[in-house]
């Protein structure tokens, strides 16, 4: 179907009619059947892409699936996620990532494109089988050990090297795994308040300084996942005036809440890495207002009820993230429109290779993958009104700007009027 977007402001210009032809592009002719949608007020976007989401299937379907997390991110305004490995079977073969690709496609809300396993198993030991993920369906390009670090220096140079022949990427979880051993939140002064054993900055910047010499010794594509210490960025930001080929994601959750909001043990706020202290959530800010860190990555991590609303070191870490990412970004950074599409769209997807996503709303013939949000909407955030089919959301109860009004998919609405069409 064909539409006509009347009154649009592109990334916050001045109003214009915006045409998607039935075709699936962005055309500058008129159709006198297109379905007409009164934009005005409303900016337009192109389509948001995630470069680190959890869909837990196979193997969590209790948690999320791929069709709720695809209605999720939909709803979010993205138009493209990329699947973390860390399912079960882990997507450390061809026959697993194919299978999620498949399943986002029979869903079709968003293009869901898998994320290998670096391991196999995800066990550090074993390098997996990378060439053949990367050619299957799949096309995989990114690979991932995420949740767990490739802490093994000789492994992790070797997958730089192998991915470097079809120009992939190797995104690291930088975690020292011996020095975070038992850590239940951030160390420092509320982990001493509260008893809980502290995961220090220095885990993370050890290994991020690393990688980033590995990088640099095999002139092969690193992104480091969830960035969340003001030293880390400062790692980067040494490395990338260097010229290694590194890129970097923060989330919303560390550009917004600091480890004061473990002070009530609620395990919500457990996540992984942990949030960190308010002079590090100024960094990050300020890092990713100067491209040190290159995208806003939702890391986007359901769980069902019995694996979080329990007893704080029992509770498995991870926040969700999809739907009320732009929202966060919003509230933080304000309309820098230009700033948003690029951390959320246009740069998440050159680093994933997705052809198609982060275009360019003006030119005729690019695909209309593109979502439309009112940022004059205010909304309170409710765990049961949220579409995944999960609840552990850290923003429950709060009042959060911009409402996403439609997301389009190669020219098929996903979302009208603020609801999944399907």
């Amino acid at each position: 179907m064909a539409y006509l977007l009347k009154g649009v402001s592109i990334l916050g210009g001045k109003p214009t009619d915006l045409h998607l032809g039935d075709d699936g592009l962005i055309t500058d002719r008129s159709d006198d059947k297109a379905e007409v949608i009164d934009a005005t007020g409303l900016v337009a976007l192109p389509g948001l892409v995630d470069v680190h989401t959890h869909l837990r299937e196979p193997g969590r379907e209790d948690a999320e699936t791929v069709e709720t997390g695809s209605r999720a991110a939909a709803l979010g305004g993205y138009t493209a996620v990329c699947a973390m490995a860390n399912t079960s079977p882990v997507a450390d073969t061809a026959g697993v990532v194919e299978q999620v690709w498949r399943l986002g496609r029979e869903a079709g809300l968003v293009d869901v494109q898998p994320i290998g396993a670096v391991t196999v198993g995800l066990a550090g030991k074993q390098m997996a089988e990378l060439g053949a993920m990367a050619t299957s369906a799949a096309k995989v390009r990114i690979f991932s050990d995420d949740g767990f670090c490739v802490a093994d220096p000789k492994l992790m140079r070797r997958a730089l090297e192998y991915v470097k022949a079809f120009d992939g990427v190797i995104a690291q979880h930088a975690e020292e795994p011996r020095l975070t051993e038992g850590a239940q939140m951030h160390e420092g002064e509320v982990s001493t308040r509260l008893g809980l054993t502290g995961w220090p900055a220095v885990a993370e910047e050890a290994i991020i300084a690393r990688d980033v010499l590995l990088a640099e010794h095999v002139g092969s594509r690193l992104h480091v996942c969830h960035v969340s210490t003001a030293g880390s960025v400062e790692v980067l930001r040494q490395a990338k005036a260097r010229g290694v080929r590194v890129t970097a994601e923060v989330t919303p959750h560390h550009l917004l809440l600091t480890d004061e909001m473990a002070s009530g043990y609620d395990p919500v706020f457990k996540v992984n890495p942990p949030l960190r202290t308010a002079r590090d959530v100024d960094a990050l800010r300020q890092a990713l207002l100067d491209g040190v860190i290159d995208v806003v990555a939702t890391d986007h991590a359901p769980h069902a009820v019995q694996d979080k609303e329990c007893e704080w070191s029992y509770a498995r870490p991870g926040m969700l993230g999809l739907e009320t990412a732009l929202p966060i970004v919003l509230s933080v950074f304000g309309e820098k429109w230009e700033l948003i599409a690029d951390r959320m769209s246009i740069a998440p997807a050159r680093i994933a290779g997705l052809a198609g996503h982060g275009g360019d709303l003006t030119k005729a013939g690019s695909p209309a993958n593109l979502t439309l949000v009112d940022p004059s909407a205010r909304w309170v955030v409710e765990p049961g009104g949220l579409a995944s089919r999960s609840s552990n959301t850290p923003y429950a109860g709060m009042t959060l700007p911009g409402r996403i009004v439609a997301t389009f998919l190669r020219g098929e609405a996903t979302v009208l009027d603020g609801k999944a069409v399907k």
